[in-house]
């Protein structure tokens, strides 16, 4: 199995890598410094250097993954923003940070990634279930919200791009203990990768455009 990870410095981009890893895939990754290279060289992993907020840097990526067929690949790289809920206006420096990583990123990176898809491919979003609208009952990190209701967008919109071609899917991770989620959260990053490993192993063609929770829970938009 061919798998490539973008946005595997820490947390659970990492144990993506791991896991993979360990179950003898071949493994392309993106870091962001040169400690994180170094952490992917110790797993084996091949790792590429990728700031998927520049545009410079992503269109960069089409050559280094040129020749590829990558059965899997996962769009993890994100970040969370101001904790501020409902009716507090971020700046304009925290929405272009939010949404240009969260939301312009994956955009950016998809098109890159569509030509090194190996046939029958399952490509999948991290995204969140707090960008669902239909589940939610809070308005806290309103910002990231957005930025996760509108990735969900993006990946409905490849979905039917890639029909044919590949399965394309969303994913809420759960809520893990990693710096962004931490310490007070439900599970560790190892329980919510092998949940997603295992999803992406089992998802079928029929399942592109769909928002899977880690243990492959369908969720409601």
């Amino acid at each position: 199995m061919n798998v490539l990870i973008i946005g595997a410095s820490r947390g659970l981009g990492l144990e993506f890598v791991r896991q993979y890893r360990a179950a003898g895939a071949r493994v392309t990754a993106t870091v962001r410094d040169d400690a994180g290279r170094a952490r992917l060289t110790a797993l084996g992993a091949k790792p590429l250097t990728l700031d998927v907020a520049s545009a410079a840097s992503v269109s960069g990526l089409a050559w280094q993954i040129d020749g590829e067929a990558f059965d899997v690949v996962v769009i993890n790289a994100g970040v969370f923003g101001p904790r501020a809920g409902a009716l507090e206006a971020p700046t304009q420096d925290d929405f272009d940070t939010v949404m240009r990583t969260n939301v312009l990123g994956p955009m950016r990176l998809l098109p890159q990634v569509a030509e090194a898809l190996a046939p029958g491919a399952r490509l999948a979003i991290v995204s969140s279930r707090m960008g669902s609208i239909g589940l939610r009952t809070g308005t806290h990190g309103w910002l990231y919200r957005a930025s996760k209701a509108a990735v969900n967008s993006v990946m409905k919109d490849a979905a039917l791009a890639l029909a044919g071609r590949a399965t394309v899917i969303s994913f809420h991770p759960g809520w893990v203990r990693t710096d962004m989620g931490g310490a007070e959260a439900d599970i560790d990053a190892p329980t919510s990768i092998a949940g997603m490993r295992t999803v992406l192993a089992s998802v079928k063609p029929a399942d592109t455009g769909s928002f899977f929770n880690y243990d492959g829970q369908p969720l409601a938009w």
